[in-house]
């Protein structure tokens, strides 16, 4: 099948889009119709590559054009090439099929928005400027799932801290701690307006957004006498059932 070149004195042959250039679309089972012309809007895109020149996409059984990808979205994204209008819900979820098609005008008018903005702007970058926060992030979900078999609850001892000077007492706090040092998985510190609330809710948020039923809550120490209480440790409660 090959695209129109839209020379009137050609006769179409019958593997050829139609003339008319309206294009059928079958996006992971969402059928859509649009023009030749939306598709090529923006020529970086990915959706302009694809109808642009050489034809690069199978057909469906009723001759669609078909993109294997969910389309729960691309009635937004198709929408904007249409009319530059912006969706009004879902914003991460079409930021997401706009990167995946590489339209640029669209992710940047995404991520001006309210609900990106602070995502990207302010608790990506507060994250960015802390260590290791991702591999920490997926550590925290490992050592739950090991502790997982035949409990309800995995609770995971995480220490943070918040500036140098907390990190020059890490040894004697955590020699001072009950439970399985081992297992202590230490955030921080970092050089950012943001506390140590903020970066427990962060940390909450991120692995809850993986489907995870967490909690939070501060690890007490007993204080005994002659010997210093320390308030880095705080416990990450995962419920199973």
């Amino acid at each position: 099948m090959s695209l129109p070149d839209y020379k009137s004195s050609e006769k179409q042959s019958s593997t050829a889009i139609p003339r008319t250039p309206v294009v059928q679309l079958n996006v992971g089972g969402h059928v859509f119709s649009t023009s030749l012309s939306t598709l090529r809007k923006h020529p970086d895109s990915k959706l302009a590559e694809l109808f642009g020149g050489k034809p690069k996409l199978c057909t469906d059984a009723e001759g669609c054009y078909f993109i294997d990808r969910d389309g729960s979205h691309f009635g937004a994204v198709l929408e904007f090439l249409r009319s530059d209008r912006l969706p009004a819900e879902n914003i991460p979820e079409v930021h997401k099929e706009a990167i995946h098609y590489n339209i640029k005008p669209l992710i940047k008018r995404l991520e001006e928005t309210p609900q990106l903005f602070g995502e990207l702007v302010g608790r990506q970058q507060f994250l960015s400027r802390v260590p290791h926060y991702k591999e920490n992030i997926e550590v925290l979900i490992r050592i739950a799932r090991a502790e997982a078999i035949a409990a309800r609850h995995s609770t995971i001892m995480i220490c943070v801290l918040r500036t140098e000077e907390d990190l020059g007492f890490y040894d004697n706090a955590i020699n001072s701690l009950e439970a399985d040092k081992e297992s202590v998985v230490t955030f921080g510190p970092w050089k950012a307006v943001p506390s140590v609330k903020d970066l427990l809710d962060c940390i909450r948020m991120d692995i809850e957004s993986q489907g995870y039923s967490v909690s939070v809550e501060p690890h007490v120490m007993e204080k005994s006498f002659m010997s210093r209480s320390y308030n880095y440790f705080y416990k990450l409660i995962f419920t199973w059932w």
